[in-house]
């Protein structure tokens, strides 16, 4: 439904623009709308109105909105933009999906600044519920390409972006007590995005992504993989999931609480590795991994909080630090191969040879 609005945008875009400079500085903006929030309310208690807390200046508010904006703007024209310069290609659909993994988190962990941990809002576990909601609902997305050859956009990711610019921008005029209503009977405001998040997903994305594998799979229009193979890509993300809500629930010092935000961005960025090992996988028509190194660190890390949990703290920023760093070397070395292999540069647009 953006489709009309970027068609009008990307007219203003210079011919000499490489498009994963786009997707690039696009992903640059939402992290740094992620960095805001994280400076001025790490632990997400600014908006909760408690005495002592200091809240989120507005014009964070109204800045984090224009930037996720301008974000998901400069995501939905980078395709648009390689069409019109002719420079089409793998490149830049791992760099727009790679990218857009890592958002993934980025955007629901910004969201939870404007209600706060805080009564009558959701607590931290549970917000953690609607990351992984977010996770899934990504990840499906793209094992559905893996098995039919297609990306089937589902249109909730158009209306949860959008939707996240509104919130941002009405929190600017309103502050964080506007939201601080009952909707309902016993539903505040906060719960009822909960609610709005899994509708999303269980009622508009999901069945539609099953519907189209059960079609290709009907029709043989798809890889028509064996079941083993089929449910392969879900490994490591099942994993993932069961892995870290272990630890959230085994943990003694209660890290989901005490520390929601490093535990969010720590699970976001090793789904983000698996993520772009799918993609990679679907890509290249190869088999998909049905493992990943980040998470035998995870489980060493996770069993090193359970024997010593006086580690656990410094345990996850370290996690969190070297699957950080691990991920950016990935990508990094992923995408200067293909460069090499293509003969182009990632981002400036050169001639092809003939």
């Amino acid at each position: 439904m953006m489709h009309p609005f970027w068609n009008h945008i990307v007219k203003y875009c210079p011919m000499w623009l490489a498009p994963n400079m786009l997707t690039f500085v696009g992903f640059l903006m939402m992290a740094f709308a992620c960095f805001l929030l994280s400076y001025y309310d790490y632990h997400y208690w600014a908006s909760s109105g408690n005495l002592g807390t200091v809240p989120i200046p507005a014009w964070v508010f109204l800045a984090v909105s224009i930037l996720i904006f301008v974000s998901y703007t400069l995501d939905g024209i980078d395709g648009k933009q390689a069409r019109r310069t002719g420079t089409c290609g793998p490149l830049g659909e791992l760099f727009d999906h790679g990218l857009d993994s890592w958002t993934a988190v980025l955007i629901p962990v910004c969201l939870y600044s404007i209600f706060s941990r805080s009564e009558p809002s959701i607590q931290p576990f549970r917000f953690y519920m609607i990351c992984w909601n977010v996770f899934l609902t990504f990840y499906t997305t793209h094992w559905e390409k893996y098995l039919t050859g297609i990306l089937f956009l589902p249109w909730g990711y158009d209306l949860s972006m959008l939707g996240t610019t509104v919130l941002f921008a009405v929190t600017f005029f309103t502050g964080h007590e506007g939201w601080k209503v009952t909707v309902f009977e016993g539903i505040s405001t906060g719960r009822l995005i909960e609610i709005l998040f899994y509708l999303t997903s269980f009622l508009a994305t999901l069945p539609v992504s099953m519907c189209n594998i059960y079609r290709s799979y009907r029709d043989g229009s798809g890889k028509n993989l064996p079941l083993p193979e089929a449910i392969r890509p879900l490994v490591p993300v099942g994993a993932l999931l069961i892995l870290s809500v272990t630890w959230v629930l085994f943990s003694r010092n209660d890290i989901i609480s005490s520390h929601p935000r490093a535990f969010y961005l720590m699970t976001g960025t090793v789904f983000s590795n698996i993520t772009c090992r799918l993609v990679v996988s679907q890509m290249s028509r190869t088999r998909c991994f049905a493992w990943n190194s980040l998470l035998t660190i995870e489980a060493l890390a996770f069993a090193i909080s359970v024997l010593v949990p006086k580690t656990e703290l410094v345990t996850l920023y370290f996690l969190w630090l070297v699957s950080t760093l691990a991920h950016i070397h990935y990508g990094t070395c992923v995408v200067r191969q293909m460069c090499r292999h293509f003969r182009i540069k990632c981002f400036k647009i050169t001639k092809r040879e003939e």
